[in-house]
């Protein structure tokens, strides 16, 4: 066994128990499905739909269903805990809606392009490893799990609030962001689809104002649902705050901006066009 399997096998029991975490946090004060609170059921059955879907990605060495079934489990799991929550308000209503819009939107993007590019390059060597491909899937469940806390403690908590000027100006930061990532994300693929294109980055639009603008809108609608929430948490729920500092360490430290930023430095650095638009262009915030 390899090196890199061996620390998968190591990593798998820690993603598990921190999940585990924040299950138990995430639960106090919500309901109850059977005596069992339904937050933890819900961060559960996250988890399990990725180890469905990894059984037959695996075998058929695929990682087309990837996106698609994150963005699946976000639908799910935002779905049972409104229909199996007690006394749902407008708030709670509001929250569901907003995470369904966002889920239907990525995922059908996301599975479209890489319909239309045959495959996901990073994961050419993982889904060659059972342990590391099912490290992947797990990550997956762990992410939709801090990236829906906010919204699931809102959903399934017992404290109920009504809809304030915290559910408005959090409504509008999600509005805001939710369209600045829609934007640069119609903006690139049309760049891309465009032949006169090809082997070119872009610099227009939104991306004259940032190099990853799809990434900024994306922090700024979970910031927005952070906001929405902060009413209503008490206790150990306060580790739901946790959603928007994940989705921004994932996307500026982990899988999002160094990724690509090592991506086109590969390809286009040295040359001066790039070199200036990297110098006039900020990283992620836009300039105004």
């Amino acid at each position: 066994m390899q090196q890199a399997d061996r620390n998968a096998l190591f990593v798998f029991p820690i993603l598990i128990l921190i999940g585990l975490g924040i299950a138990w946090a995430g639960s106090q004060g919500g309901s109850l499905l059977g005596g069992v609170p339904l937050f933890a059921l819900l961060v559960g059955l996250a988890f399990v739909i990725q180890w469905l879907v990894f059984i037959p990605s695996f075998l058929r060495q695929t990682e087309k269903f990837f996106d698609l079934t994150g963005s699946l489990t976000y639908i799910s799991v935002i779905t049972l805990a409104l229909v199996l929550s007690q006394n749902v308000d407008a708030r709670a209503v509001l929250v569901f809606g907003l995470v369904v819009i966002w889920a239907i939107r990525l995922g059908t993007f996301l599975f479209r392009r890489i319909q239309k590019a045959g495959k996901d390059d990073r994961f050419d060597e993982l889904k060659l490893s059972f342990p590391r491909f099912l490290i992947v899937w797990t990550i997956q469940g762990l992410w939709v799990t801090f990236t829906l806390a906010a919204a699931l403690v809102m959903i399934t908590t017992a404290n109920r609030q009504g809809i304030d000027a915290f559910a408005v100006i959090g409504f509008l930061v999600w509005v805001i962001g939710f369209a600045i990532e829609v934007i640069a994300d119609s903006q690139k693929s049309r760049f891309s689809s465009d032949p006169a294109n090809k082997g070119k980055f872009i610099q227009t639009g939104l991306w004259s104002r940032s190099r990853h603008p799809n990434y900024f809108g994306e922090i700024m609608l979970w910031v927005g649902i952070a906001i929405i929430a902060l009413p209503i948490l008490q206790g150990w729920q306060w580790v739901a705050l946790i959603s928007p500092v994940f989705v921004t360490l994932l996307l500026t430290r982990v899988s999002g901006v160094p990724l690509l930023e090592k991506k086109a430095d590969q390809k286009w650095g040295g040359q001066k066009e790039y070199e200036d638009y990297k110098k006039r262009t900020p990283v992620l915030i836009p300039r105004l």
